[in-house]
């Protein structure tokens, strides 16, 4: 089925390489099935003949009351190893409640640029605690596969880190690696967008219509900076619903165009879905229905508006 794109505004037909048919029907519930300790039956519900190879799930630094967590999987009927992430619900309160502390200090990425150190340590304990040996003992026994990388929120930001890192070190080449993240916050600053979008393979990432955390840190916040390229649906994200793909780091013509009704629900929901309440449903084909809470949305909406007039005011200042 042909869908309805717009490239910079233009409308077209599909001609650029994003897919949605695979990130509603595979990508988003690879994302989802992160969320449940029994990752193996997840799978099966959409998968047909896959395979678990480790699913790791460790305390977090910076909440550590929380576990964040991710696997690796085969999916053999589609030719690809899969690294999905989930974050911590600690990260969805910091957004909440407009949380700044985590992503003051920042670090060396290996690739190029500074990352968040919040982001990277929690990619990193994951990646060192077993996904980093799963990882290359899936693509051993699967010479040839692509690779897909994803994550919703948090887990968008770790699985950015994590599919930047393979293909900066060679575990897979550029032109089998496809990255696309749901909700992604932005990572690092603009000598790491530069960085990644240099190594040129497949990257998107899909914001949901007023989704608050792509807006997360600001830009005008210690010089955060998104990488290419976003794919925005300013609408419910139904089947045929139209897109508009901005090819760019930073675009007006995205989710950048509106900072003034944001959305937690907008978040939480894609492709008018809960991503998380899709395993807590068991992985079933429809996910848990729409639901939104005006209330936290008028005091999420509240708390940032402040922050964004805060930065731009002292933005002009300096």
């Amino acid at each position: 089925m042909l869908k309805s794109v717009v490239l910079f505004s233009v409308v077209t037909i599909a001609a650029a390489s994003y897919s949605d048919s695979l990130a509603r029907n595979k990508l988003v519930k690879l994302a989802g099935a992160s969320f449940t300790d029994n990752v193996q039956h997840c799978l099966n519900q959409f998968i047909p003949n896959s395979e678990l190879i480790q699913q790791v799930t460790l305390p977090c630094d910076f909440f550590q009351k929380d576990t964040c967590s991710g696997y690796i999987a085969v999916s053999h009927s589609d030719k690809s190893i899969v690294m999905a992430f989930r974050g911590t619900t600690g990260y969805t309160q910091l957004i909440s409640e407009g949380g700044m502390t985590a992503f003051t200090k920042k670090i060396n990425f290996a690739a190029g640029g500074k990352v968040a150190e919040y982001f990277f340590n929690g990619f990193d304990v994951l990646w060192q605690g077993g996904l980093k040996d799963s990882f290359l003992k899936a693509k051993n026994a699967n010479p040839g596969y692509n690779v897909w990388v994803t994550g919703h929120s948090l887990g968008a930001a770790f699985a950015t880190i994590g599919a930047t890192t393979i293909v900066h070190l060679g575990y897979a080449p550029a032109n089998r690696m496809k990255l696309y993240t749901f909700g992604q916050p932005r990572v690092g600053d603009s000598d790491f967008a530069a960085a990644h979008d240099k190594l040129g393979f497949e990257s998107y990432r899909v914001t949901h219509h007023q989704d608050i955390v792509p807006h997360v840190p600001p830009q005008l916040f210690e010089g955060y900076h998104h990488h290419q390229s976003e794919v925005w649906y300013n609408n419910d994200m139904t089947i045929g619903e139209p897109y508009i793909e901005c090819d760019a780091d930073e675009s007006k013509k995205c989710s950048d165009s509106n900072l003034i009704d944001l959305s937690m629900n907008d978040h939480t929901h894609y492709f008018n879905h809960s991503v998380s309440g899709f395993a807590n449903d068991g992985c079933v084909i429809t996910f848990k229905k729409y639901v939104v809470d005006e209330k936290l949305e008028a005091e999420v909406n509240a708390v940032w508006k402040q922050k964004f007039a805060e930065l731009e005011k002292a933005s002009v200042k300096n």
